[in-house]
C-alpha cells in the first residue's frame, strides 16, 4: 500500500467516475484501475462495486475510505508544513461556505491575505449538511456556516462563533418607498411583500419559512435562486425585496439599496468559522483560523 493508491481512492470518491478520477490523479484510467485493484488484492477485500461504470463502494470500501481520508489529509498537511518551512506560508486553502451566513467571507480573506500574502483560496458553496460532511471528510480545510453546537463539540472542532445580529429586509426605495424608515418591521408587514429568496433547501430559507409558519404567515417568493448575485439583481430592479442576515452583505457594493431590521426569532443553529482540532488541522487552516479569530474578536466586540 502507498499514499498514491489512497489518493486515487479519495479522488474516485469525489468524482464518482473512473475517467474523471484518473484525470484528477494525473494518470491514465487503466493505471488508476490497476493500482486500485492492487490495493484490493493487498487488503484481501473488494472496495469498489464495479459494473460498466462506477457503482459505488462496498461496505469494506467505505471503511477503508474513512482511513484513507485521514491519511491523505495528514500527508497533505505534512507537505504544506515542509513548504511553509522552506518558503513561508503558501498554498491553496479550501473553504466551504453556507450562503447567507452571518458575515461576508471576503473581509476575512482580505485580512488573512495581508498577513499571509502567498496564501490562495478555493471557495465551495455548500448546504449546511454538506459542509459538515466536507469538514469530517477533509475535502475542505475551513468551514463557515450554520451548525448545531452540540455536534461541533462532539466532533472536537475548533470553533469561532459569529455574532447573530438579526435579519434585514433589503429593498430599492424607488420600487418600495413604503418601506423607508428605521424601526424594525414585523413578520406580518413582510408577509405581503414579493420576495427574492434562496432556494427552500438552504438552511437560512428553512429558518425563514419556519419563523413565518410559526407566526401563522407565509412568504411570497417572487424569485428563488441559489445565487446571491441573482437575488440582489432581482432586488435592484424591483422584482421583490430580499431577506438577509445582517452583516452577510457588503453594503458599499449596493449603495442604491436600503435595509431595515426585521423583528424575527433567533436562529436555532449558530453561525461559526470551523476547522479541525489541533493535531489534525492543516497548517494553512490553523494559521487562517488564528488570524480570523483575532480579527472577529476585534470587530465583533
Amino acid at each position: 500500500m502507498d499514499i498514491k493508491q489512497l489518493i486515487y481512492l479519495c479522488n474516485l470518491e469525489r468524482e464518482r467516475h473512473f475517467g474523471r478520477a484518473a484525470e484528477a490523479s494525473f494518470v491514465s484510467q487503466p493505471t488508476l484501475s490497476m493500482r486500485l485493484k492492487n490495493l484490493e488484492r493487498e487488503l484481501g477485500v473488494a472496495l469498489i462495486n464495479r459494473g460498466n461504470n462506477f457503482e459505488g463502494f462496498t461496505a469494506e470500501g467505505e471503511r477503508v475510505l474513512a482511513w484513507a481520508r485521514e491519511i491523505v489529509s495528514v500527508y497533505q498537511g505534512l507537505k504544506l508544513e515542509i513548504e511553509s518551512l522552506k518558503n513561508g506560508l503558501n498554498g491553496t486553502l479550501r473553504i466551504g461556505v453556507v450562503p447567507q451566513c452571518s458575515i461576508s467571507l471576503a473581509p476575512l480573506l482580505k485580512n488573512a491575505s495581508e498577513r499571509y500574502p502567498q496564501l490562495d483560496y478555493q471557495v465551495s458553496v455548500l448546504s449546511a449538511d454538506q459542509l459538515l460532511e466536507a469538514l469530517t471528510g477533509h475535502s475542505v480545510d475551513v468551514g463557515m456556516g450554520f451548525f448545531e453546537l452540540a455536534t461541533l463539540n462532539g466532533l472536537h472542532f475548533q470553533t469561532q462563533s459569529l455574532l447573530d445580529r438579526g435579519v434585514d429586509v433589503i429593498f430599492h426605495p424607488q420600487h418600495f418607498p413604503q418601506l423607508m424608515g428605521t424601526e424594525a418591521l414585523t413578520l406580518a408587514q413582510i408577509a405581503p411583500l414579493p420576495l427574492c429568496l434562496a432556494e427552500p433547501s438552504r438552511y437560512f430559507r428553512r429558518y425563514l419559512d419556519n419563523s413565518f409558519r410559526d407566526a401563522g404567515l407565509s412568504l411570497h417568493a417572487r424569485l428563488e435562486s441559489a445565487s446571491i448575485f441573482q437575488l440582489l439583481q432581482g432586488v435592484f430592479v424591483g422584482l421583490g425585496c430580499g431577506l438577509f442576515p445582517q452583516g452577510s452583505l457588503l453594503a458599499e457594493m449596493s449603495p442604491a439599496l436600503q435595509r431595515r431590521p426585521v423583528n424575527i426569532p433567533k436562529m436555532s443553529r449558530h453561525a461559526a468559522v470551523v476547522v479541525a482540532e489541533p493535531g489534525r488541522v492543516t497548517p494553512l487552516a490553523q494559521h487562517f483560523f488564528d488570524v480570523t479569530q483575532a480579527w472577529l474578536t476585534a470587530h465583533e466586540a
